[in-house]
């Protein structure tokens, strides 16, 4: 498989990485900066300068062209202010999934986060984040043309990953480790039953491969 990821320098995103491209497929990463470049070839990634807050989508498009699977994991990142939740979290993921769409590719996984709702009440910082990925995760839900998965992951954490996780529509609150976030969206790219679902993830009783197949109904 061809996979485009956005947000190609991100924690979970260069693990994933690592994990397509020992599998054997052909991975691109969308960075936003040019020094990031060696880092996603060390993981095994194409690397694609281009930023997602003044792209357009036909520029998007044209390197999501001929790709098999899309996924979006991007964000602004701790430390950034509401106005680039709106640009990065909301407005970024719209343009990918927009992009996605022009270019035919019709597998796309986007990662959001536990609490995203597009009516989250709130001025602090991290309830513009929860609104800005809830209205994402509400356009991409809408788009017919994506056989679209949202993944929102628990409290993230650096830990080692253990393999074990719960994935359901609802799993109440809990950690889970970046390594199993990215083993996570390594197998659902990979399982196209999953195809509008949104699921939560945290650290639980079931083997990737297993949870993973238990909410694609096999």
């Amino acid at each position: 498989m061809r996979i485009v990821i956005a947000g190609g320098h991100g924690q979970i995103a260069l693990r994933l990485e690592r994990l397509l491209a020992a599998r054997g497929d052909e991975v691109a990463g969308i960075i936003r900066k040019a020094e990031q470049a060696d880092d996603l070839r060390q993981a095994g990634a194409e690397p694609v300068v281009l930023d997602l807050e003044s792209a357009s989508v036909d520029e998007v498009a044209e390197h999501l062209r001929g790709a098999d699977a899309a996924v979006f994991a991007a964000g602004a990142g701790p430390g950034s202010g509401a106005a680039r939740k709106d640009t990065v979290d909301k407005a970024a993921a719209v343009l990918f999934a927009d992009a996605a769409v022009k270019a035919g590719v019709r597998r796309f996984v986007i990662v959001s986060s536990m609490g995203a709702d597009p009516e989250h009440r709130g001025d602090e910082i991290f309830d513009v984040y929860l609104r800005a990925k809830g209205e994402a995760d509400a356009y991409v839900q809408g788009l017919d043309a994506l056989d679209w998965t949202i993944l929102r992951p628990g409290q993230l954490t650096d830990d080692a990953g253990t393999g074990l996780v719960r994935l359901e529509a609802h799993t109440g609150r809990g950690p889970i480790p970046r390594d199993d976030v990215a083993a996570v969206l390594a197998e659902l790219v990979d399982t196209p039953a999953t195809a509008g679902l949104t699921l939560e993830l945290i650290s639980g009783p079931a083997p990737v491969s297993v949870a993973v197949k238990s909410v694609a109904g096999n």
